[in-house]
C-alpha cells in the first residue's frame, strides 16, 4: 500500500507535469471507485490544475474550475491502487468492469492541445480505492477522519505523549496504523518504525517509558523523512520496488535482521502480516501467530 513517502513522491511528479494545465476529459471504468456524485465527475473538465498535495495517504488535486471556484480531485490508491502517467493517454472510453483501470484523466495546455494523462488503477479483485470530486477537502470522509500528520511541525513529542496516554493499552502497531489517530502511516513503515525504535508491535502504548517514546518518535520521523528523501526524483513506475528494496524488516521473512544478524520473524492475521526481529524488538521472545493460534483453539 503506498503510504507517506510513495504518495509524496507521486504527488510531485504529477505535480511537475499537470500544474497550470487544464483537465481536458475524463472517463471512469470503476463505478465503484467514485464516492461521490454531486459535484458530478463531469465539472473537472475545464479546471485547471493550481496544486498537487498530501493529506496522510490521500493525493488531493486542487483545481479552478471556469467560473474561478475552487474544486478537489481527490484519490485514496488504497493497497492496490498506483497512478501511471502517458504521453499519450487513449480517447478511446474504456469498458467498465474490465481490466484494473478506474479512472483516466487527459491534461491539455493553454492551445487546448493534449500533453499527457493518468490511468489511475487497482489490482487485484478487492476493490478499495477511492475518487471524491468536492468543493471543499473536508466533503471527502476519509479526509475529515485523519488524525494528525507525523511530518507536520506541529507533530511534536508532546502530540505523540497525548496520543500514547489516551490510547493506554492498545498496541502501538495498531495506533501507528489508524488514519484517525496518526495519518499516512501503514503496514511497511509501522513495521520499520517500531524495529528502528526496538519497540514490540505487540507493547502496550500507555506502558511505553519516556526513553521508549522518545525512540519512537525519532523513529517515526527518521523513517518517513529518510524515505522521502530516497523517494525524491524517482520515476513513479520504481517507486514501489525502491520501497521493498530499503526496507529492513517488512516483507523480510527468513532473512537476516540487518542489525544484529537474527532471523527475521512474521505475524500472520486474517489479512495481513508484520514482521519484526526478535533480538531488536522482544528481547528474545517469540510472539505467537494470531492466524495459527486461532486454528489451534
Amino acid at each position: 500500500m503506498p503510504e507517506i513517502p510513495e504518495v509524496e513522491a507521486l504527488g510531485e511528479a504529477l505535480s511537475a507535469r499537470t500544474v497550470g494545465h487544464r483537465i481536458a476529459r475524463t472517463a471512469l471504468a470503476d463505478l465503484s471507485a467514485l464516492k461521490t456524485f454531486d459535484p458530478p465527475l463531469s465539472s473537472l473538465v475545464g479546471s485547471v490544475v493550481d496544486d498537487i498535495g498530501r493529506r496522510g495517504k490521500f493525493i488531493t488535486w486542487s483545481l479552478v474550475t471556469a467560473d474561478g471556484e475552487p474544486l478537489y480531485l481527490v484519490i485514496h490508491l488504497s493497497r492496490a491502487g498506483w497512478i501511471r502517467w502517458s504521453d499519450n493517454p487513449s480517447n478511446t472510453p474504456p469498458k467498465p468492469g474490465r481490466g484494473p483501470l478506474a479512472l483516466r484523466v487527459a491534461f491539455a495546455d493553454a492551445h487546448h492541445e493534449i500533453i499527457g494523462g493518468i490511468d489511475v488503477t487497482e489490482a487485484g479483485t478487492k476493490k478499495r480505492l477511492a475518487i471524491y470530486v468536492v468543493r471543499d477537502l473536508l466533503d471527502a470522509p476519509g479526509i475529515a477522519r485523519l488524525g494528525p500528520d507525523p511530518l507536520a511541525t506541529d507533530f511534536t513529542p508532546a502530540v505523540l505523549d497525548a496520543i500514547l496516554d489516551e490510547a493506554e493499552g492498545k498496541q502501538i502497531k495498531g495506533i501507528l496504523r489508524s488514519q484517525s489517530i496518526i495519518a499516512g502511516i501503514g503496514n511497511a513503515y509501522s513495521d520499520e518504525m517500531l524495529h528502528a525504535a526496538h519497540l514490540s508491535p505487540f507493547a502496550a502504548a500507555g506502558k511505553l517509558t519516556p526513553e521508549q517514546r522518545a525512540a519512537l518518535y525519532a523513529a517515526i520521523r527518521g523513517q518517513l523523512f529518510a524515505a522521502i528523501a530516497r523517494a525524491a526524483g524517482t520515476a513513479p513506475e520504481t517507486l514501489k520496488s525502491e520501497k521493498k528494496a530499503a526496507m529492513a524488516v517488512h516483507g523480510r521473512t527468513g532473512e537476516k535482521c540487518p542489525v544484529c544478524g537474527d532471523v527475521v520473524r512474521e505475524v500472520s492475521f486474517a489479512d495481513s502480516s508484520l514482521q519484526y526481529c526478535a533480538t531488536c524488538q522482544t528481547d528474545g521472545k517469540i510472539l505467537a501467530d494470531r492466524r495459527m493460534s486461532r486454528l489451534l483453539k
